[in-house]
């Protein structure tokens, strides 16, 4: 049986790398860039610093921020309308998880305009066309979309998060900027940075890992478990620079292999009471793993004795799994992440509603260990 694998062709990582912007536009023939951001980035001033490139290089632009942090279809279809409007030839994103989503559903339904419903977009998708050109500068350290095939989406009317898959959407530069990650929030590299961890984990525990996605999750697994408490709480300029790094070495395993129910249980916090997904994913992560030690304590082993715990090789499998868990929630506290899905509004007599949703998600199919509803409804009133 063969193994597929799919990244994208170009990346530039480092401290300005944002500056080989301008070269790769103009080298690759492109004549009008569509800027695709979010508010809360042109009003700090981040996207200024890549606006800076684009008037210097007499690169004409017309910018797109009007974007919500978990993207409605809404945004997606205004933003082809303006795309269209603007008749770019290439689309640059600047942003988090958010905007670079929305660039590629604009990007995808641009070359397909058959899909302008975009919720024929959810799930595996099998779009004829490759998608209108995008380069991707990240300003988070954690969803890795520069590097993926994947896009999510939120069909607020359904409540639900679109897990959108597609070859067709992938950047063909990706530029990971540490200048424009040390912008961050304290509160928003905590998040992504667990974003990014809950990508490695679960893509290393995922039932389509191979050695190929093993050996980038287990490197992202290290690094973050080394270098997020410092990107967070430090500022330290390594440390974010390691962690630009290690959320994309994470996004080239998962886009290939998958993820598991964390994720299929987080898209509904996000859809239902807009919890930001990074929270979601912390808030989750160490219930979901104590159920999945079940069938993964070797797995977790694994991961333990290249994390600094080398005594886990002589474990019992319940010590392995209480010990991994309690790393998890000890690394999602160090850098201030301490809320349960309670504190976003989650409500016990929605958790059935909740659970119904995950049983449909896209990632559930993924998860090493098989799940019912009931066990979902269960998992919800754990994380309580």
């Amino acid at each position: 049986m063969s193994v597929k694998f799919v990244l994208n062709e170009t990346s530039y990582f480092g401290k300005g790398a944002r500056e080989e912007l301008g070269g790769e536009i103009k080298k690759r023939g492109f004549k009008k860039v569509f800027l695709v951001s979010d508010k809360a980035l042109v009003d700090a001033g981040v996207t200024a610093k890549v606006e800076e490139i684009l008037n210097r290089e007499e690169i004409p632009y017309d910018l797109y921020h009007d974007i919500k942090p978990n993207p409605t279809i809404k945004n997606v279809l205004d933003g082809v309308k303006a795309c269209k409007k603007s008749k770019a030839d290439l689309i640059v994103a600047v942003g988090g998880g958010s905007s670079i989503d929305t660039a590629k559903g604009i990007s995808i339904v641009m070359t397909n305009p058959d899909r302008a419903d975009i919720k024929s977009l959810n799930g595996l998708s099998n779009t004829e066309n490759k998608g209108m050109p995008v380069i991707a500068l990240p300003t988070t350290a954690g969803t890795a979309a520069e590097v993926t095939i994947n896009y999510v989406i939120t069909d607020p009317k359904a409540e639900i998060k679109m897990v959108c898959v597609d070859p067709n959407d992938i950047p063909i530069l990706a530029i990971v900027d540490s200048e424009l990650m040390a912008t961050m929030p304290k509160s928003l590299a905590a998040a992504t940075g667990m974003d990014a961890l809950t990508h490695a984990v679960e893509g290393y525990i995922t039932k389509a890992h191979n050695d190929m996605s093993d050996m980038f999750h287990m490197q992202a697994i290290k690094m973050i478990f080394k270098y997020l408490p410092a990107a967070v709480n430090e500022k330290n300029e390594e440390a974010i620079e390691k962690m630009g790094m290690a959320q994309y070495i994470a996004g080239m395993g998962f886009s290939n292999v998958g993820l598991g129910i964390v994720h299929s249980m987080a898209h509904q916090l996000g859809a239902v009471y807009d919890t930001p997904h990074g929270i979601a994913n912390a808030m989750l992560l160490p219930t979901v793993m104590r159920f999945n030690g079940e069938v993964c304590a070797d797995r977790f082993r694994e991961i333990l004795v290249n994390i600094g715990r080398p005594d886990a090789a002589n474990l019992n499998d319940q010590d392995v799994i209480n010990t991994f868990v309690w790393m998890l929630s000890e690394l999602s506290k160090a850098v201030g992440i301490t809320q349960t899905i309670k504190d976003y509004g989650a409500k016990e007599e929605d958790f059935e509603m909740l659970a119904e949703k995950a049983m449909n998600d896209p990632c559930k199919p993924g998860n090493p260990r098989e799940v019912t509803k009931e066990e979902f409804i269960e998992l919800y009133r754990r994380a309580m």
